[in-house]
């Protein structure tokens, strides 16, 4: 959480006349919290939840899986009470399924964490009574269809950890690939990150961090964003890395 220095010192930024994207890029303070700050300079509760959720034990596995639940996540109600967090990994990504395993545990160290075998995926799925709390994204409708926008205290964790959001976010509706060119009658190879979304509200939350943190993007076409300028692969390589 950003204490009360830091955010008057953003507000008075921006009462000099300093635009938002100034303001962001002078203090690394993502423009969604600078505006926020604007209608209220004094912190919000930590969450939006009942006395007993603690919220996230741990704040960059919660990044972490706040992209694999807004790529790949659900949440549904349990007949007695309390919710279960699905996430959806294919078999393909081994890896990918123990990461988010781990990643629910460290959030949520207190509630257990199995795997439910679908036709070519699984689902890592957790009950507990605050998932509702931790993702207060979740309401009925696919995610595309509908608003989808970060609580102020989410985008707090997102701007303190943004690597481990993006990675959450391409290791669920991500990949990374070798594209191929002809130049002169030579066949040129090299890496490329995709992000396919339908959700124009989720894209932008990745474009905006990526910005954030210094990767060049292009949007590919309506669904499909695309890192492929060398020195941004390199970045993408050293903090997310392919699927495993």
């Amino acid at each position: 959480m950003y204490d009360l220095t830091t955010r008057r010192h953003a507000l008075a930024l921006l009462g000099e006349g300093r635009s938002l994207n100034s303001v962001s890029k002078e203090t690394g303070i993502s423009r969604a919290a600078i505006r926020a700050w604007q209608s209220r300079i004094d912190p919000l509760p930590r969450m939006n939840r009942s006395a007993s959720c603690s919220g996230p034990s741990d704040a960059a596995a919660y990044a972490y899986l706040l992209g694999l639940y807004l790529g790949d996540g659900c949440i549904s109600p349990h007949p007695r009470g309390g919710h279960y967090l699905r996430i959806a990994c294919a078999d393909a990504w081994p890896g990918l399924i123990a990461l988010c395993r781990a990643a629910i545990l460290a959030v949520r160290p207190a509630d257990k964490v199995y795997v439910l075998q679908r036709q070519g995926c699984v689902n890592v799925t957790s009950y507990g009574r605050h998932w509702t709390c931790l993702f207060p994204q979740h309401a009925p409708g696919k995610k595309h269809e509908r608003r989808i926008a970060l609580e102020p205290w989410q985008q707090e964790i997102v701007d303190t950890h943004p690597w481990e959001f993006i990675r959450g976010l391409i290791h669920s509706d991500g990949c990374r690939t070798t594209n191929w060119t002809v130049r002169n009658g030579k066949r040129y190879e090299y890496p490329r990150y995709f992000f396919t979304n339908k959700s124009e509200d989720i894209s932008g939350l990745l474009t905006h961090t990526l910005d954030r943190v210094g990767v060049e993007w292009k949007q590919a076409n309506k669904h499909n964003v695309s890192v492929a300028r060398k020195e941004s692969v390199a970045l993408m390589d050293a903090h997310v890395g392919p699927k495993y």
